[in-house]
Formats: C-alpha cells, sequence, structure tokens
C-alpha cells in the first residue's frame, strides 16, 4: 500500500510546475510523478522574463542556478544573488513561495566555483492518504544546497559539475491507523553541464546542455517500496547574439527540456505500482521516451524561447514563450522582465502573463519574481 503516492502528488499540485498537476483531472493528461519537484521550478528573474530560456544563452549570474559551465566566462571576479518568487499567489495563496540565493567566486580565468541554496516553502496544508486518513504535517517545506565547479577547456568551451544536497519535509510522525513511520526526505544528486560559444566575446552562436538532478530516490516513510524518483532532466539549449553597436546587443534562444521520469503506471489487481519502484533509476532515465499508453512521450518535451535587448549593458529588456503539450497540462504562457543596473548592483523583475480563462486559468498567471545580484 503506498501511502506516500498521494503525499507526492499534493507536494507536485502545490508546485505546479508545468499546470500539469490541477489540470490532472482530464482523462487525456497524464501525470509523471517525481519527489521534490520545486527543484524545476525557475529560480530566477531573467530566466522567468525569458519564457524559463536559460541554457544556451550568454552567461550571467544566475547560471549559478543552472547551466554553471558558463560561470568562468563572466568578467566580474565573485557575485551574489538573491531572488524570490511568490507561488499560486493568483489563487490566494500567500505562505507558498522559492527563495533562491547562489554565489560564484572565480578561482582565475579559466575556472570558478559556486554553490547555491533553494527554499521552497509547501505553506500550511492538510496531507491526507488515500483513504483520507489525515497525516501528521506541520508547515511542509523542502529546500536543496549544492556546490558547483566549473572549468574552461577552451575559449569556446567549458564545462561544469554540481553536487547537491536535498532535505524534503512534508510529514513527520506515525499514523495511530497504521504501523507507518514518516520522516523528512533525503537524498543527494548531481548535475552535469556543457557550453559553447562561438567567439571569445560572446557575440554569435551559443549552445548548451545540461543533465540534472541525477541522483538517488527518496522515501518519505519506512515501507521499502514507496521509494520516488528525482525530477531529473534533460536540457539542451541554443542562443544566438547579435551585437547592434559598441553599446546595444540583441539575443534570440530556445531551450529544449525532458523530464527523465516515466509516466506513473496504473495499479495492479492489489493497488500496487511494482514496475514503477522496482526499475533501476538508470532504466528509468530511458524508460521516461516510452509512454505508458503508446503515444507519442515526446509530447513531455517543454519548449522555452526568448528574446533580450541589452542597453549599454544597464538597462535590459526581456520577452519569453513557453510551449507545453496539451497532454502534459497545456503550460503554454508568455512572460516578460527587465533589469536595471547601477555599477555593480543589478534589479531583475520578471511577470507571466495571465492565459485561459475560467477553469482553464493558468493558477500561475500573475507570478513575478524579484532578483538582485552584486558583483565585487
Amino acid at each position: 500500500m503506498h501511502l506516500i503516492k498521494n503525499i507526492i502528488q499534493i507536494s507536485l499540485t502545490s508546485s505546479l510546475l508545468f499546470s500539469t498537476f490541477l489540470n490532472a483531472q482530464t482523462s487525456t493528461t497524464k501525470i509523471q510523478s517525481t519527489s521534490v519537484p520545486f527543484l524545476l521550478i525557475t529560480p530566477d528573474a531573467r530566466s522567468g522574463g525569458l519564457g524559463n530560456l536559460h541554457i544556451g544563452i550568454s552567461a550571467e549570474t544566475n547560471d549559478v542556478f543552472g547551466n554553471n559551465a558558463k560561470l568562468p566566462l563572466l568578467s566580474e571576479k565573485q557575485n551574489l544573488v538573491l531572488n524570490y518568487t511568490p507561488w499560486l499567489s493568483n489563487i490566494g495563496l500567500s505562505d507558498v513561495y522559492l527563495l533562491t540565493a547562489g554565489y560564484y567566486r572565480k578561482i582565475n580565468d579559466k575556472s570558478s566555483f559556486s554553490s547555491s541554496l533553494k527554499y521552497f516553502s509547501v505553506g500550511d496544508m492538510v496531507i491526507s492518504d488515500q483513504n483520507g486518513n489525515v497525516l501528521p504535517s506541520s508547515k511542509p517545506y523542502e529546500y536543496s544546497l549544492d556546490m558547483g565547479y566549473s572549468l574552461l577547456l577552451s575559449d569556446h568551451f567549458g564545462i561544469g559539475v554540481k553536487l547537491k544536497y536535498i532535505y524534503s519535509k512534508l510529514i513527520n510522525g506515525s499514523l495511530a491507523s497504521s504501523n507507518i513511520n514518516y520522516f523528512a526526505g533525503k537524498t543527494m544528486a548531481g548535475d552535469i553541464s556543457l557550453f559553447y560559444q562561438q567567439k571569445k566575446n560572446s557575440e554569435g552562436l551559443h549552445a548548451g546542455l545540461v543533465l540534472s538532478n541525477l541522483g538517488g530516490r527518496i522515501s518519505y516513510s519506512d515501507q521499502a517500496n514507496s521509494k520516488y524518483l528525482m525530477p531529473a532532466n534533460l536540457g539542451i539549449g541554443i542562443g544566438y547574439l547579435k551585437k547592434v553597436d559598441n553599446d546595444h546587443s540583441i539575443e534570440f534562444g530556445v531551450d529544449f527540456n525532458k523530464l527523465l521520469v516515466p509516466d506513473f503506471p496504473t495499479s495492479n489487481a492489489n493497488g500496487e505500482q511494482d514496475d514503477y519502484f522496482n526499475q533501476s533509476i538508470i532504466k528509468s532515465w530511458f524508460n521516461a521516451f516510452k509512454s505508458s499508453d503508446g503515444t507519442n512521450a515526446f509530447s513531455t518535451f517543454r519548449i522555452s524561447s526568448g528574446v533580450e535587448f541589452n542597453y549599454n549593458d544597464q538597462f535590459y529588456l526581456r520577452g519569453g514563450y513557453q510551449y507545453g503539450d496539451e497532454s502534459r497540462g497545456n503550460g503554454q504562457y508568455f512572460t516578460m522582465g527587465a533589469s536595471y543596473k547601477v555599477q555593480k548592483l543589478k534589479f531583475n523583475f520578471s511577470y507571466l502573463v495571465p492565459a485561459g480563462n475560467g477553469i482553464s486559468k493558468n493558477p500561475l498567471s500573475n507570478t513575478m519574481r524579484f532578483g538582485t545580484s552584486f558583483g565585487f
């Protein structure tokens, strides 16, 4: 009996990464269940204004959260960045938010060290199992702490790695009607990232690849068969930057993201999904390209596109669009954003444009992200 299934789905619902999970009532929507889905939420305001684009575009401080292979290309020796995102505020939730902080320091012209923290407040909620039994919970929250290293192998090519510690406290204690003990989930994961730039001055073609959240399963109870997969993700991005003159530039980009988690299977006669829980982690990555009902599993790709205009390295305007297939939650929306830089201090803002109407309205509509960075 997998009581944790309900808990994970509640966590997924509260995160609403691609609007998939509130729209899961439709018979055509498929669910890819993972633990700690907050790791997939866009953490910074720059990417938030570009339709969640970040993998292959030019280097920026917020790459401490994404493609850290770019960091040695930055001009400042070290930088501190902070971001805050109220989550689901459009549907009246005031205690659900994502807070991120990051720092990088260049070791030399070819390498850098970085670290970042992501903290997700799930907010006050009642969590129950599939039988309606209320589970012990108090102010659930999740966070990840990572450390990374980046190295330029040439003037055009860089590589980065990260190691993450992940903590997820959704429930804690035991249920009187069962012999199951619940506790906070803990695990380790890692990222591998690559970045290519055509020219040393960042003009021209860029490309990037990020394999993120590759790690062990996570469990919230002492049930041996209730260990959930991490939200492993494959991301590929390309970008092109054109300098209009010495002071101004414009950049375009597109990212393709694929969640490396298989569809959650239907239950057998005993209400169990043993194949899902017993398959190896590496096998699950490949099974992510197979659909549980024979439909095209490539519909699970999310596409982000955006454009950024840079005026004198001081003022930035951004616009973007994310596309998600209707069978995977119909996560389709426009975004916009801006930045203003005063000496070494930079302020970022992004806004998710409302989409849909009535019950089909995107619950992430009007989402705002705020960020600041300081180079020194």
